[in-house]
């Protein structure tokens, strides 16, 4: 329920921007649209994936880049929605703002809430201002974007450490001195058959004087549910899941003279969601097994609960970049702040009852309910300072310097009321005062983690025309990293720890690229790159929670050390005759490769370096129009992704299914999407289109440790409820290829107009998108999941322009 101070603060905020946006139909001369604001012209898509305004076809290495049209088109809200059209990519859904992306199959493996050292591996960047945060990249609204970039592979050389696998790109349209122009967007759509969903969003793009120009942009959307909460006593509420997001942003743009361009910029946006997107076939609290408790068994989309859960992401980004032009020499600089508040509140009690059946203690204190709250407080300073060339000579080249200072504290803490009467009755008087750390009462697991990240870099990239049609370019990143945490925890399920960690790196990723123009419409591409994901520490396991065996397994890892790898890659890009196609083979050397994994019953995650490692496949995208309003698309990869080396404990056991020949974690070896859109005239300034899309996503597995001895039998060792603790779950741990059919219809007028029908996930596909388990599966069994079938209509107005 929404706070009625809060409510009235987001209608404001939308509506303002609505009427605005109304303000757009004042009649003004039609401009041509600035290079910074046209994806396309003349069919030319401009991208700035080399940091300097280029053809998509002149890119001399694989990139996907979908223009706003395309975006309005699909429906597409979401990068999830997004990934079905982009070879290679692959995107975890965990619920509003939780998106996990891997690209070419580099992948770690699932980061989970309470593992903030972990970095990422592929980097996310609104404009030029880098938003990516492991687990927690920003869900941003689609709206207005003039399109999104994938550069896949490693992009260290111009975008740094967190872009090992490739980089995502979000660009925004831009404030235009030149037009006045608004667009106004309304959906509302029904989730699962019985929850309403929608969204409101206005933009205005306003001149206010010579050379300066407003964009302004609002939106609100409300996400509708579709998991079902089991409650104790029999109950069941409906749609837990469900949330919404609000935000805006506002920039304005200062041009005094063609040669001299200022833009500062604030976004703000909230995410709040009721739940998650969880689907359970074990809880030690409501299973089948028990006699003297109602059995439970669970259908789709149902999970247990005896407290509500919630997820609250507030972000603001104030960036301000400037570029001054002078000599056939461009000056660029980006300043950037970020500062985020997360809340994730989970409901933890069948992991505390677990703990409690295994202490002992009566019935009555594993039944109480326990949450588990994890905040993040997140500061982001970063500087980036570059000068590029601009002329039209053979030599083209960029050169500048990078520096960020991150302060990332991350806080835990499992209120449980009354839980330290059954610790004192149990275990001793005494005992919780004992382990409490300076922690507060009826909390038997806090921590504390404060963070102080600081890196900078230099970097350089050349490029030089040998011939008119054979390019050479030569690149490299010098960066250095440091970092400091210290760890404090307390409460009868942690250890009382309180140390100082401190962790260093430098080194030097390079790029070499071979481009020929075999003709106008064919470019070849070989590419040789380094990319880096920096290392860190691994949070103390929770010893009292281990059993002797995992405390012996997990408890050696402490330090991981940075990931690198060399990609090598060739690719070919065309167009021509209402064809565009481009395709890319590759092969990825990976040393240090780091893979997260569950500590078994310690109800922690640890990363180990896996010493070796590859990926390889082919990646390839198609567009045709072979007749005037037909379009047609197809995009898949082939991935092959798999473990060179072993990891094993001091006895010689492998450790967490990280053997030679076992794939990497969560990548599918194969995906595939195909779409059709047609459209036609049905009345004069009014043109009608029909599309359907399909995608196909291969079995992956969340973690390593899945592919072995799978289907897998987990015995509760829990008796509880009247079960013995004997009782086998048996399940199967790779998760199974799911298809999506897609369909669209409306109408777009010539006045600015336009109506469309859709359907997402026709046959209502359940997608088990990552396996989720708790203490190892004596506390919780069951899968992260996909959305369901969605039905809809959006109606968009554009003014001015």
């Amino acid at each position: 329920m929404l706070h009625r101070r809060a409510f009235a603060r987001k209608i404001f905020l939308v509506s303002s921007v609505a009427c605005m946006a109304s303000l757009g139909a004042i009649p003004a001369a039609a401009q041509d649209q600035t290079a910074t604001n046209a994806a396309t012209d003349d069919q030319t898509i401009i991208v700035t994936a080399t940091k300097r305004e280029t053809s998509l076809f002149e890119v001399p290495f694989s990139i996907n880049a979908q223009t706003e049209a395309a975006i309005q088109r699909s429906g597409a809200t979401t990068i999830e929605d997004l990934s079905r059209n982009v070879a290679g990519l692959t995107i975890q859904n965990l619920g509003p703002g939780q998106s996990q992306v891997s690209v070419r199959g580099v992948s770690a493996g699932q980061i989970v809430r309470d593992q903030p050292g972990v970095k990422e591996q592929v980097g996310v960047y609104l404009d030029e201002s880098v938003i990516s945060l492991s687990l927690f990249t920003p869900d941003l609204d689609l709206f207005d974007l003039n399109r999104v970039e994938t550069l896949r592979g490693p992009q260290g050389t111009l975008f740094g450490s967190g872009s090992v696998g490739g980089t995502i790109r979000y660009i925004t349209n831009q404030p235009d001195p030149d037009r006045i122009e608004g667009l106004v967007e309304g959906n509302l759509n029904l989730v699962h058959e019985d929850d309403i969903g929608g969204h409101l969003k206005g933009m205005i793009n306003l001149p206010v004087g010579e050379g300066v120009a407003i964009r302004a942009v609002g939106y609100y959307t409300r996400y509708g549910g579709f998991t079902d909460a089991l409650r104790e006593g029999g109950g069941v509420d409906e749609n837990v899941n469900d949330g919404e997001r609000i935000g805006g942003r506002l920039a304005v743009t200062f041009q005094p003279t063609p040669d001299i361009r200022f833009t500062p910029r604030i976004v703000y946006q909230e995410i709040r969601a009721d739940g998650f997107n969880r689907q359970e076939s074990y809880n030690v609290l409501a299973n089948p097994f028990t006699t003297t408790r109602p059995a439970v068994t669970f259908d789709e989309r149902e999970h247990f609960l005896l407290l509500d859960e919630s997820f609250e992401d507030q972000t603001l980004l104030a960036d301000f970049t400037a570029s001054f032009e002078f000599g056939g020499v461009e000056l660029t600089s980006v300043t950037s702040y970020i500062n985020r508040e997360i809340l994730v509140s989970r409901d933890a009690s069948a992991l505390s009852g677990s703990v409690s059946v295994d202490l002992g203690f009566p019935d009555a204190a594993v039944l109480l309910p326990s949450n588990l709250v994890d905040r993040t407080d997140l500061e982001t300073f970063t500087q980036e300072l570059r000068l590029s060339s601009t002329g039209d000579g053979p030599f083209q080249w960029v050169v500048g310097g990078f520096y960020s200072d991150i302060d990332r504290f991350y806080r835990q803490r499992l209120p449980t009321p009354g839980y330290d009467a059954f610790t004192d009755a149990t275990l001793g008087a005494g005992t919780s005062a004992a382990v409490a750390n300076g922690f507060p009462a009826d909390s038997p697991y806090n921590s504390d983690l404060p963070y102080d990240i600081r890196q900078t870099a230099v970097f350089g990239e050349a490029s030089y025309d040998l011939t008119d049609r054979f390019t050479l370019t030569a690149g490299g990143r010098y960066y250095d990293f440091s970092e400091e945490r210290r760890f404090v925890s307390g409460g009868l399920f942690a250890n009382g720890d309180d140390q100082t960690d401190r962790t260093e790196s430098s080194g030097f990723s390079p790029r070499f690229i071979a481009s020929y123009e075999a003709s106008d419409n064919l470019r070849l591409n070989a590419q040789v790159s380094k990319g880096f994901r920096l290392g860190g520490v691994n949070d103390p396991l929770n010893l009292p929670l281990c059993t002797p065996e995992d405390e012996a397994i997990f408890g050696g890892f402490q330090d991981y050390d940075d990931e690198s790898l060399w990609n090598y890659e060739v690719g070919v890009r065309g167009q021509g005759r209402g064809l565009s196609f481009n395709a890319a083979a590759f092969y990825t050397d990976i040393s240090n490769l780091q893979v997260t994994l569950d500590a078994g019953s310690c109800s922690s995650r640890i990363v180990f370096n896996a010493e070796k490692a590859h990926t390889m496949g082919i990646e390839a995208e198609l567009t045709a129009e072979p007749v005037d309003g037909l379009a047609l698309s197809l995009s898949g990869s082939w991935v092959e992704a798999e473990f060179d080396s072993t990891v094993r404990d001091g006895s010689g056991n492998v450790i967490g299914g990280i053997r030679e020949g076992n794939r990497l974690p969560s990548v599918p070896n194969f995906q595939l999407s195909a779409s059709a859109s047609y459209s036609f005239p049905v009345a004069a300034g009014a043109e009608a289109f029909v599309g359907t899309s399909f995608q196909h996503v291969g079995s992956r597995y969340t973690q390593p440790s899945d592919q072995e001895n799978n289907p897998r039998a987990f015995v509760s060792g829990l008796p509880f409820g009247g079960a013995t603790g004997a009782e086998v779950t048996l399940l199967d741990l790779r998760l199974p290829s799911y298809n999506y059919v897609n369909l669209s219809a409306g109408i777009d007028w010539d006045n600015g107009l336009g109506v469309m029908l859709y359907v997402t996930n026709l046959f209502d596909e359940n997608a088990l998108l990552s396996f989720d388990r708790e203490r190892g599966g004596r506390a919780r069994l069951g899968y992260n999941i996909g959305q369901p079938r969605v039905i809809g209509i959006t109606v968009r107005k554009r003014f001015g322009g």
